[in-house]
């Protein structure tokens, strides 16, 4: 039995890891799970797999969460409130593997804790490779710890590596990275009608069930700069190694183009319990409960390259892994608070990538060399993109 830890559990990823626990019961036993605020979702959660230990991070929803469970078969859950919280059941001695599956740069703290503690990090948080970048990566190799990326693409690109590759290793037979994406749900609407969309239509994914900041970064294509970003880390390559293809089926999730000429490539229904139970099992694999792909069903696919016209998000993100240094810090923070203003209709659509450049200019790219540094210019991003976003709503 291997104990996992699941860190950001009543989000999507969270919801979809139990799913594959509750269907290999025998294999994993669940230590802790987390939550922000969603308590009545962690209580249901916690009724069916009684862990030992539940953090909630908001202090006024942990004691109304200690309240509810008094008087109920869920009492002796231990309930720990607060960020370093998190820290504190990520490193658990009876945690093997960490899903590291909190959105943004809330999740960093767990994340690299779980690294430097030698745990299985099944990483869903991509915002914690993007900001930390060589840290990570560096606690991974010291401790000993496994890497296995969950995100649909990486865990694609990862399946199609070589037999017994090593993430943040190089691959030397592999030449190219084919980074797929569905180009979400403004791939042809007509550019200029981009500044009236709307919240709801931003979160609209065409084919992914997400949360609503991914759904936002999908619609821009953030969610893809940051993934250019993480496959440079994860898997030792220039970002001029990397190529972002429009894939609308979402049936090939991303490719591998090997110096031989071969192209690998890993193909499945898109639901994310394909990449879940596929990290849960590795280097095995077990049944995830996904519905086997239909290929005569899907007919054909469609590919086209990434308009970074229409997506200058994507263009950022380029610019920021090329530059280095602290710019993928200052590029995640700038898109966080860009996207909680869209969200909360303070801006426009259209103006998430302004906030961003804007941002990105105030900064040079030091090097990012400690955990100090990068949270000091996360926040210092934070403050600026929080000063522009109130100049375009002035």
């Amino acid at each position: 039995m291997k104990g996992i830890c699941i860190l950001g559990a009543t989000g999507s990823i969270g919801v979809s890891t139990l799913d594959v626990v509750k269907r290999h019961s025998d294999q994993y036993k669940v230590i802790a799970l987390t939550a922000n605020t969603n308590i009545d979702t962690l209580f249901e959660q916690c009724s069916e797999f009684t862990p030992e230990y539940a953090v909630v991070v908001n202090e006024q929803k942990a004691e109304q969460f200690k309240a509810k469970i008094v008087g109920t078969e869920i009492a002796n859950t231990k309930v720990l409130v607060g960020a370093e919280a998190l820290v504190t059941v990520a490193t658990l001695d009876s945690v093997d593997s960490v899903m590291a599956a909190i959105v943004g740069a809330a999740g960093l703290l767990s994340a690299l804790a779980a690294a430097k503690a030698g745990k299985t990090v099944l990483l869903a948080n991509k915002e914690s490779l993007v900001m930390s970048g060589d840290i990570f990566m560096q606690a991974i190799k010291e401790s000993g710890a496994k890497l296995l990326p969950i995100d649909s693409e990486h865990n694609a690109i990862f399946q199609c590596m070589p037999a017994g590759y090593v993430a943040g290793n190089d691959a030397p037979q592999a030449r190219r990275i084919l980074l797929t994406a569905s180009g979400g749900p403004f791939r042809t609407t007509p550019i200029e009608e981009l500044h009236d969309v709307t919240v709801d239509q931003a979160v609209a994914h065409p084919k992914w069930s997400m949360g609503r900041k991914i759904s936002v970064d999908s619609a821009t294509m953030m969610n893809k700069g940051l993934e250019l970003i993480e496959a440079c880390l994860l898997f030792n390559m220039e970002p001029e190694q990397i190529q972002v293809v429009i894939h609308p089926q979402s049936i090939i999730h991303s490719m591998v183009d090997y110096v031989d000429g071969s192209v690998l490539a890993q193909m499945g229904n898109p639901d994310m319990r394909i990449p879940i139970a596929h990290a849960m099992a590795w280097p095995e694999r077990f049944d995830s409960g996904v519905a086997p792909l239909d290929i005569f069903a899907v007919k054909q696919m469609d590919f086209e390259p990434a308009d970074l016209q229409r997506f200058p998000c994507l263009r950022l993100a380029i610019e920021a892994i090329s530059a280095g240094g602290v710019m993928p810090t200052v590029l995640n923070a700038s898109n966080e608070i860009a996207v909680e203003a869209f969200l909360n209709e303070q801006i426009r659509f259209t103006d998430i990538p302004v906030v961003i450049e804007q941002s990105m200019a105030k900064f040079t790219a030091t090097v990012a060399d400690t955990l100090e540094h990068i949270l000091e210019a996360d926040q210092q991003a934070r403050d600026q993109a929080q000063t522009i976003v109130a100049s375009i709503t002035a």
